[in-house]
């Protein structure tokens, strides 16, 4: 089988995934939608992948079977395969979630050295897991060990001042405003160290 044939192309991409019963994938749409996800005008694209803008107004109206040499470059021009401009992404549909929480109506969850509240609890299968945290710690010395946990970790200090200390790296003062980003698996605390309890927002990414 050639792969310089078109339909041998969307043959190859059935079989690594598409279903054989798929409906018969319109390529001047694909090239279309990959264009305007770019947010290309036909010039810019016909541009990028050194064609005509006559010839690719062709083939996204489908007024025209490309040739494989430009196939070639509009795969090039739009920085992917050959077999990408026949295999639609799989996470094209459009999700819709979407979940408020009030100030002060996330759940409470309070620990010796913090007193947290969880934020989008209701949502399912969430990617990231978003709270709000009072500090309550004054020292290290409140901490049993090192807090760690696998994936990555965002921390923007809302009010207070707070000092991050971590397994690797010096402790570091951090004001309102000021923000950290790190690997979880990496030991990690943060007092406060302002009179007051410090308030700070973390994100957690759960994947």
């Amino acid at each position: 089988m050639s792969t310089k044939d078109p339909k041998s192309l969307i043959r190859i991409a059935r079989a690594s995934g598409e279903s054989a019963e798929a409906a018969p994938l319109d390529l001047g749409q694909r090239v279309r939608q990959l264009r305007k996800a770019r947010d290309w005008t036909l010039e810019q694209a016909a541009s990028q992948a050194g064609l005509a803008r006559s010839t690719l107004s062709k083939i996204e109206n489908g007024q025209m079977s490309p040739t494989y040499e430009a196939l070639k470059k509009l795969a090039v021009g739009l920085n992917i395969s050959v077999p990408q401009l026949f295999t639609p992404p799989q996470a094209e549909k459009i999700n819709g979630r979407m979940l408020v929480t009030k100030s002060g109506s996330g759940a409470a969850h309070a620990t010796a050295t913090y007193e947290h509240e969880l934020l989008a609890e209701g949502l399912t299968k969430k990617q990231m897991l978003p709270y709000r945290a009072r500090v309550r710690a004054r020292s290290m010395e409140e901490f049993d060990g090192w807090v760690r946990h696998d994936g990555e970790e965002f921390l923007y200090v809302l009010t207070g001042v707070v000092r991050l200390y971590t397994e690797f790296y010096e402790p570091v003062e951090m004001r309102r405003g000021d923000s950290a980003y790190y690997d979880a698996t990496m030991g990690h605390n943060v007092i406060s160290v302002s009179d007051e309890d410090a308030t700070i927002l973390w994100v957690t990414s759960l994947t």
